[in-house]
């Protein structure tokens, strides 16, 4: 039995997304999934939008055989109930998948199942995150990260990444393929959830670290290592990436990427420049590496953005 978790103010989608999916590729793979929503309390559980869902107590954890943790505005009371703790370390203690969803990883920091263990979640909360649990190896630009039997997505939508890739990982890749058509879904999504953070206001950054940005944009054709950065913001490497991404949601490597990626985008799409030079003026060097670095963050290769510039 898929058991879905949630608590008073949850967030409606990180529930109802894996469902689909789980419906959906039970129906494909001619094996119905058997979903339950589980709560502390039995009954209507009121959701953040004011929708109420109706869930089941918490049963026997031996009958779950992978639990989905919602998150929402309502997660820290959630991480404090001991009924929900409880029941969170009995259904992992069995080895059994346990799956949070956005802010859901609070429940499972809480429970303490994360520490020394890679996790996400929404980039909104990293640096909550950061603060409260800095046992946790936390990756904040990934959609999803699975450490053993342990899953963690980021915000809201990125449950359904997760969820897909569970439904690989059981049924394989046509059920999921099928699945995803179904849900008019990619389902690999491309680029880490820090494409939608607010550190991507990077045409004039803010913040701590908005000069050193402003610094690096104008010198992307340089060498920008962290240890550059860290010098420059005149910090020890390790401090400055615990500071930055405390700050913005991601890391610096990540950040100097994106710098280049939207640099290089704009020279691609306004211009007939050729690749191998923008790749070489905004520090990528190798034109099949900023090629790779687009096809993660859009989707696509420099070309096929460029094309579909000019047809526009």
């Amino acid at each position: 039995m898929i058991g879905v978790l949630i608590f008073p103010d949850f967030q409606i989608l990180d529930a109802s997304g894996p469902i689909s999916v789980f419906e959906i590729a039970g129906r494909y793979a001619k094996s119905p999934a058997s979903i339950r929503l589980i709560a502390a309390e039995p009954g209507p559980v009121r959701s953040s939008s004011g929708v109420e869902m109706l869930a089941r107590k918490f049963g026997s954890p031996s009958a779950i055989t992978t639990l989905v943790i919602a998150g929402g505005d309502g997660v820290e009371a959630a991480a404090r109930n001991p009924c929900t703790l409880s029941f969170v370390r009995a259904v992992a203690k069995r080895g059994t998948r346990v799956a949070s969803v956005c802010s859901g990883t609070f429940i499972l920091a809480e429970a303490g199942l994360l520490d020394g263990r890679r996790a996400t979640t929404h980039w909104v909360r990293t640096r909550q995150f950061l603060a409260t649990y800095p046992a946790v190896k936390l990756e904040p630009d990934q959609i999803f990260v699975r450490d053993g039997s342990i899953w963690s997505s980021a915000g809201i939508t990125a449950g359904i990444d997760l969820a897909l890739a569970m439904v690989a990982e059981d049924h394989g890749e046509e059920i999921v393929q099928k699945t995803a058509r179904q849900l008019v879904l990619y389902h690999r999504r491309s680029g880490g959830q820090s494409q939608f953070s607010s550190l991507l206001e990077l045409k004039a950054p803010t913040g701590r670290f908005g000069p050193l940005l402003t610094w690096a944009r104008e010198h992307l054709g340089t060498r920008l290592t962290v240890a550059d950065l860290a010098d420059r913001a005149g910090m020890s490497a390790r401090h400055f990436t615990r500071a930055f991404v405390a700050e913005t949601g991601t890391t610096p490597s990540k950040a100097i990427e994106r710098l280049r990626i939207e640099v290089a985008r704009s020279r691609v799409q306004s211009s007939s420049e050729a690749i191998e030079r923008v790749a070489e003026a905004t520090g990528f060097r190798d034109p099949e590496r900023m090629r790779r670095a687009f096809i993660r963050a859009f989707g696509q290769p420099p070309q096929s953005l460029r094309r579909s510039a000019r047809a526009g």
